[in-house]
C-alpha cells in the first residue's frame, strides 16, 4: 500500500470499444488486448446467440466426458486449417485460454520425462513461467533475444530431452523473438519447441517448411486476435493425443461454451489476415 503496489479492479458499464464507461466516468480505453476491435462487433455478436440457441449457456462437462460440442470440433479443424498449415499432419485443440493453454501444454510434455529440461526465455509471459514451474523438469532462464545463449545451454544437455519456450512477440515490450535462430537450434539439437503467439496478431507467420525437422506446438488467444474467448495449441498429432490424455488443465475442467466456440469461429471469417 505505502509503494502504491496494491491492485484494485474497476468496474466497465459498456462493451469491449475505444470509449467505455469505468465506475461511471466515460473515459478513452488504451489498455484493452482486442487489438483488431472485433470484441463487440454485430456479427460476432450474433454468432454467440446463435451459438446459446443452439447448444445453451454452458458445455456441461469437460471436453472428454460430453462437453465436447460439434462447435468446438468445427472450430478445432479451423484453428488447424490455419495456424497449422505448416506443421505436417496439424490438428488443434481448444482450451478455456491461452493460459491454461500453455499450462497443459507444458505440464504435459514434461510429465512423461523426469530428465527433461526446459528453457524458458527471461521475458517470457506469466502462463509460460506457470507452466515451467509446475512442469516436472529442471527450468532454465535463458537470457532475452540471445540465441546464441540458447544455442549453448542447450548443448549442455545434449543427452538429455529438451524443451525450448518462447514468446513469438513479448508482451510487454513488443519486440519479436527471431524464431529462424531459435528453430535451428531445436533442429540441432532435437529440443522440442513451444511458441506462445498470443500477441503475434499480424505475425510473423512462418512460411510453410519453416519449421521442418523440428517437433513445434504454436500456443495463441482468441481474445486478442478474435475479440472472443479461449485459448488454442496447435500441433502435430501426437503431440495433441498426449495432450488429450495428459494435460489436467483440459481434463478436469468444464469445457468453453460452443457459443464462445462459435463466436470465435466466425470473427476467424471477418478480417482478410485470417482468412
Amino acid at each position: 500500500e505505502e509503494r502504491s503496489l496494491i491492485r484494485r479492479r474497476r468496474t466497465v458499464d459498456t462493451p469491449c470499444a475505444p470509449r467505455l464507461t469505468v465506475d461511471g466516468r466515460d473515459m478513452l480505453a488504451f489498455c484493452s488486448n482486442d487489438y483488431l476491435g472485433l470484441a463487440s462487433h454485430p456479427r460476432i455478436v450474433a454468432a454467440l446467440k446463435e451459438g446459446a440457441d443452439l447448444y445453451g449457456a454452458g458445455s456441461g462437462a469437460s471436453h472428454l466426458i460430453s462437453g465436447h460440442s460439434r462447435a468446438h470440433a468445427q472450430l478445432e479443424e479451423r484453428l488447424a486449417a490455419f495456424v497449422g498449415a505448416n506443421l505436417e499432419n496439424a490438428r488443434a485443440l481448444y482450451f478455456c485460454t491461452g493460459y491454461m493453454a500453455n499450462l497443459a501444454v507444458l505440464t504435459a510434455l514434461s510429465a512423461g520425462d523426469p530428465d527433461a529440461e526446459i528453457f524458458s526465455e527471461a521475458l517470457n509471459h506469466a502462463s509460460l513461467i506457470d507452466g515451467s514451474r509446475l512442469a516436472k523438469a529442471d527450468v532454465h532462464i535463458t537470457p532475452h533475444a540471445d540465441p546464441a545463449a540458447l544455442e549453448e545451454r542447450v548443448a549442455t544437455f545434449a543427452d538429455r530431452p529438451t524443451i525450448v519456450v518462447i514468446d513469438s512477440v513479448f508482451s510487454m515490450d513488443g519486440d519479436v523473438a527471431d524464431l529462424a535462430a531459435v528453430a535451428d537450434t531445436c533442429r540441432r539439437h532435437g529440443s522440442l519447441l513451444v511458441i506462445d503467439e498470443a500477441h503475434a496478431v499480424l505475425g510473423p507467420d512462418p512460411a510453410p517448411g519453416f519449421f521442418d525437422g523440428v517437433e513445434v506446438v504454436r500456443v495463441g488467444t482468441l481474445s486478442k486476435t478474435l475479440g472472443a474467448l479461449g485459448g488454442f495449441a496447435a500441433c502435430s498429432e501426437r503431440v495433441a493425443d498426449l495432450l488429450v490424455n495428459a494435460a489436467r488443465s483440459a481434463i478436469f475442467t468444464t469445457g468453453l461454451s460452443p457459443a464462445d466456440a462459435g463466436a470465435a469461429g466466425r470473427a476467424r471469417r471477418l478480417h482478410p489476415a485470417l482468412l
